[in-house]
């Protein structure tokens, strides 16, 4: 087998980590979320574990990425391509971080029911799921678009996180008894607001990929 052939395996098994990597996130969030509008502590305490796993996959793809870069000394494209995996596995990893504290506090919140619905919390979790995913396509792809679309997104996120947190300030206002439960709710929104802001990162080492020039968004 020649030497470009065994490059484009070993970046082919590359990319089929990254992605599983990606997907065993995005499953954490969705049970995040599930966790969440049943109040199911013990879903919700359980997603700490799948974290683990998702530790073992960036510890993975980092000795595989040193080892592509050591043995195959790619140069120009092939080079960035494997430093940008470098890079997001980072981010990817804080998808997962970002998902199991989530479910620790679903699993330590505080009151039987809760003080409003959760539409918006709801819908910041979906477009953390849709984030994610399509933030790593657009790297196994090479999709320049799709990691400006990633980027986009974020313009949403933040406006559902300003919308969740003035709704529970004024919750707090009508109610001091609902201050516990609200800033729970509050944290659960910005940690979803940070995995948006991690999948920018990963769209940006898109973007860097394909351009040669790192911008940040």
């Amino acid at each position: 087998m020649s030497i470009r052939k065994i490059f484009e395996e070993e970046l082919q098994n590359l990319k089929t980590q990254l992605v599983e990597m990606c997907r065993l996130t995005e499953q954490m969030i969705s049970d995040a979320i599930t966790a969440l509008l049943q109040m199911n502590r013990d879903l919700g305490k359980s997603i700490a574990q799948t974290d683990k796993l998702v530790d073992e996959y960036e510890m993975s793809i980092e000795k595989r990425c040193m080892r592509i870069l050591l043995k195959q000394q790619p140069v120009a494209r092939d080079f960035r391509e494997v430093s940008c995996a470098l890079k997001m596995i980072t981010d990817i990893e804080r998808f997962g971080d970002q998902a199991s504290d989530i479910g620790d506090l679903v699993y330590t919140m505080p009151g039987e029911r809760y003080i409003k619905k959760l539409t918006h919390i709801t819908a910041m979790g979906n477009l953390a799921i849709k984030m994610v995913r399509e933030s790593v396509n657009s790297f196994i792809k090479n999709d320049e678009n799709l990691a400006d679309t990633v980027i986009s997104l974020d313009d949403e996120m933040d406006e559902l996180f300003v919308t969740v947190q003035n709704e529970l300030i004024e919750l707090i206002r009508k109610d001091s008894s609902n201050a516990e439960q609200a800033i729970t709710l509050m944290m659960v929104a910005k940690y979803l607001e940070r995995i948006g802001d991690h999948a920018v990162n990963v769209a940006e080492w898109t973007k860097y990929n394909e351009t040669g020039v790192h911008l940040k968004y």
